[in-house]
């Protein structure tokens, strides 16, 4: 029997029938007890890998799914596939360079044969299965715009500064340096919007995935939609497979995720402060605490962003058309990508110690513009 046929066998009996783990344990040992199936095998998940992309879906959002579905070790050989396929292209979209630095590390275990053929099937069960989603760039091998080495300086010292704010245990300090970072985000958009106008650039709204974990991701999702609000970009919460696609001009894309990354670590730390001061007050840590405070923290730096940064706009009242047509442009892409939508109610907000504490972090945070007075 050729290599070949044992791998459209194996596939015949678990890829495209109903999930049982019977089937699943037929193909498993048909390519257990065939070594030559091997090099086929490999080069089968490379090309379900490149179907993925093709229907949208990219490297991180691979790695996402097969976590979320399956397991850190399905991930390690999706990791595995996504480097071997990307390795055959002089150049990749923007984006991928980073999303493939991130990839987990190459460690595959030992194992028998059969416990190695079934992960292979399981993690092809799932990327033959994903649905199209919409597509927020290229492919590789599709015409390719390479981004110049480097990065703006503005952005380098963002995220310098928010670096620092994530690191410090000093709360003056971090309200600091957060706020010279948001309004530094401000003002990159800004420049940016001003430059794109006056060389009369013909640049449109891009897209990227930004991933939103469990748990409580329904308030990590607001709290994206709140930095992307401010920002000048619209995001949308896709819950079923665990990220959001944020809608803007490319600068802003930028800093929408440096921000959220940063506003997540720093969240995520006040939050164990408050919950060690109700521990230390006698009162038990409840998941509605955790959800409320994240909710409470997410509204409140969602306003003081959005503070600042009509302050920075305020200083340049002639920019406002320049900016509202980039308004239209990112409202129109959005709408273009996702023309049905639907509001999602925050639910288990009901702790108001939690709301009280997580909005008191956020004033203690003070992102946006709290060194000039602002709110």
């Amino acid at each position: 029997m050729s290599a070949g046929s044992t791998v459209e066998r194996a596939f015949a009996a678990a890829l495209f029938t109903a999930d049982d783990g019977l089937d699943l344990d037929t193909g498993a040992s048909l390519l257990a007890a065939d070594a030559s199936a091997d090099a086929e095998l490999a080069l089968r998940g490379r090309e379900f890998v490149r179907r993925a992309w093709e229907r949208g879906w990219q490297p991180a959002d691979v790695i996402r799914m097969a976590v979320r579905e399956l397991s850190p070790g399905h991930a390690g050989l999706a990791a595995r596939l996504i480097r071997a396929e990307t390795g055959r292209y002089e150049a990749l979209p923007p984006r991928w360079a980073g999303q493939i630095a991130e990839l987990p590390a190459d460690e595959a275990p030992r194992r028998d044969r059969f416990s190695a053929a079934t992960t292979a099937l399981e993690l092809y069960r799932l990327l033959v299965r994903l649905p199209a989603i919409e597509a927020v760039g290229p492919v590789p091998g599709e015409s390719v715009t390479v981004p110049v080495a480097g990065e703006p300086r503005a952005l380098a010292r963002i995220r310098a500064l928010l670096a620092k704010a994530e690191a410090t245990g000093y709360p003056p300090e971090a309200e600091a340096l957060s706020a010279k970072a948001q309004e530094l985000m401000a003002r990159h958009s800004v420049d940016e919007a001003v430059l794109a106008s006056r060389t009369r650039a013909t640049d449109a709204p891009g897209a990227c995935r930004i991933g939103v974990d469990a748990p409580y991701e329904t308030a990590k999702a607001v709290l994206l939609d709140a930095v992307a609000s401010a920002n000048r970009c619209r995001a949308v919460w896709n819950s079923a497979f665990g990220f959001s696609t944020v809608v803007g001009f490319e600068p802003d894309l930028e800093v929408v995720e440096v921000l959220h990354t940063s506003l997540l670590v720093q969240a995520s730390a006040a939050m164990t402060r408050a919950e060690a001061e109700q521990r230390a007050a006698g009162r038990k840590r409840t998941k509605t605490f955790r959800q409320s405070f994240l909710a409470a923290y997410a509204h409140r730096i969602g306003e003081r962003l959005s503070a600042v940064a009509e302050e920075v706009v305020g200083e340049r009242g002639d920019l406002l058309p320049v900016l509202a047509a980039r308004d239209v442009a990112v409202v129109g892409r959005a709408e273009e990508m996702f023309p049905e939508t639907v509001t999602t109610r925050m639910r288990g907000v009901s702790d108001e110690q939690g709301w009280v504490e997580g909005a008191a972090a956020a004033a203690r945070a003070r992102v946006p513009g709290a060194q000039r007075g602002g709110a």
